[in-house]
């Protein structure tokens, strides 16, 4: 069976990526696809992860979780999302770094899942924007001791990919930036989903509807209803006209309020970032979905 672990990001649309994919459950479910709510394994997950690292773990653990989380039901696939797999917020950035406890979580979920084949979907995002997400319920305490002891500068996402790449080589990992989802959201699904491209999905545009002022999403679904025939490529295209004309500025306007960083600071992390993403398509095993 393949085993679709979305893995976050934090700050990253998951619960509004999650929410889409449980919209559509009973069309995947057509496809072989199950999309379980939440519940029924995030807790259950956790613990057989935690009994694996202790070494208590049962050996029929695999097939108790599944019976919990599929209740009979027969699947080929199934996408599992939380955005807590490799870490709280509070442990998601740590010695300089993005999620330190991932390799082990996830080679934690190799050993529980032995039969399966896993594929992890992480969504990156740009540091300097992402940080203020982490820390937002903070302690102030909390929130020095980061960013007194953190170099921004040295923050990759490439990082994180490799480290996982080498304690799971054989794992897939599709990944995509946050900054470019509202245009590729449908294709995130889809992928996650095993979805056809010709297969009717929906909340395809949920996240521009989102940003995008009403009388945008209206002219935008008029245009697309009289232009059936477009390729993704050009669906895209016409998704970024619109937005550059109807968007809501104030959805669009991301303020970073971190004591101790300047203007320059965050220009410089931001260039950071766009580089190390040029790196992360560079790494074998690795996906990027981009527009």
């Amino acid at each position: 069976m393949q085993v679709i672990f979305h893995c976050g990001a934090h700050g990253t649309e998951e619960d509004r990526l999650l929410k889409t994919l449980l919209r559509n459950k009973d069309r995947f479910r057509r496809h072989g696809t199950v999309v379980p709510g939440p519940g029924k394994y995030r807790y259950l997950l956790k613990d057989c992860i935690a009994a694996l690292q202790e070494g208590s773990a049962a050996p029929e653990s695999r097939d108790v979780l599944w019976d919990a989380i599929l209740e009979e039901e027969q699947a080929d696939r199934v996408v599992l999302s939380n955005a807590h797999f490799f870490g709280s917020q509070r442990q998601a950035i740590e010695d300089n770094q993005f999620y330190p406890e991932a390799e082990a979580r996830l080679m934690s979920m190799q050993k529980l899942f032995a039969p399966d084949q896993l594929e992890l979907f992480i969504g990156l995002r740009n540091p300097a924007t992402m940080l203020p997400g982490l820390l937002a319920n903070a302690s102030p305490q909390r929130k020095s001791e980061l960013l007194s002891e953190l170099d921004p500068y040295h923050l990759r996402w490439s990082d994180l990919l490799i480290r996982l790449r080498h304690a799971a080589p054989n794992v897939p990992i599709t990944v995509w930036c946050f900054e470019d989802m509202p245009l590729i959201w449908g294709q995130i699904i889809r992928d996650m989903s095993g979805l056809g491209i010709d297969e009717r999905l929906e909340g395809g545009m949920d996240l521009l509807s989102a940003i995008m002022n009403r009388e945008g999403m209206r002219r935008l679904r008029s245009y697309l209803a009289k232009h059936t025939e477009l390729s993704e490529t050009h669906r895209r295209r016409i998704y970024a006209a619109f937005l550059d004309k109807y968007a809501n500025e104030d959805e669009l306007e991301e303020e970073i309020d971190l004591p101790g960083w300047t203007d320059a600071i965050v220009d410089t992390v931001s260039e950071i970032y766009e580089e190390d993403i040029d790196q992360v398509q560079r790494i074998p095993g690795v996906t990027l979905i981009a527009p």
